[in-house]
């Protein structure tokens, strides 16, 4: 009998309807970018996810790229916060902002952090189309630099932030804080996700 019962429970379990759909790739060419945009972004899906692999020409071992995010155009105004805990294997600290022009949730290399060494990052952009709230971000982010130089082995950044504004979320910018520009082969993915 209770393995009858467990077979009718488990047939009564529904699959998760939630899959994600590629909706733009930006790779940035042979000439460097000051910035990875998307736009136009459609209102269709529940959750938005971004996918990327980044270095600055910072002259520095360690860019901290923060992200912005708009309807029609990017929000420049102090309508962002944000809050991030970061470690590099030996120590840990954490910051915040309020009121600011943008987020900071992501770290990459510099030009002097190891030889051709990327970041990578995973940010979710949570209920982006939904007109009743502020919109939630949330990135893990990270840097390893192979111990080059030998002080600043990399970084893991795990953060969140928001934009506080109702408006659906139709573009969103990545910007290197110092760079001044991503170097060549560096690359974000959009990806849209639908269900719950």
């Amino acid at each position: 009998m209770p393995l009858k019962l467990l077979g009718t429970i488990a047939s009564s379990v529904q699959k998760a309807s939630t899959s994600y759909e590629s909706i733009a790739t930006v790779t940035v060419g042979s000439g460097g970018s000051s910035s990875i945009s998307f736009t136009s972004i459609p209102a269709t899906y529940t959750h938005l996810q971004l996918r990327g692999i980044m270095r600055s020409d910072r002259s520095y071992p360690l860019d901290i790229p923060y992200v912005e995010v708009g309807n029609g155009s990017i929000d420049t105004g102090a309508n962002y916060s944000w809050h991030r805990i970061y470690g590099n294997g030996s120590s840990a600290g954490a910051d915040s902002g309020a009121s600011q022009n943008n987020m900071y949730t992501l770290v990459c290399p510099g030009s002097t952090g190891g030889s051709n060494v990327f970041g990578v990052a995973v940010i979710d952009i949570l209920d982006y189309a939904n007109t009743n709230k502020y919109k939630t971000v949330r990135s893990l982010s990270g840097a390893d630099l192979n111990g080059t130089p030998s002080s600043v082995g990399g970084q893991l950044y795990f953060s969140s932030g928001n934009w506080r504004s109702t408006s659906a979320i139709t573009n969103i910018r990545i910007t290197p804080v110092v760079g001044p520009n991503f170097v060549q082969y560096s690359q974000f993915a959009l990806y849209g996700i639908k269900g719950a």
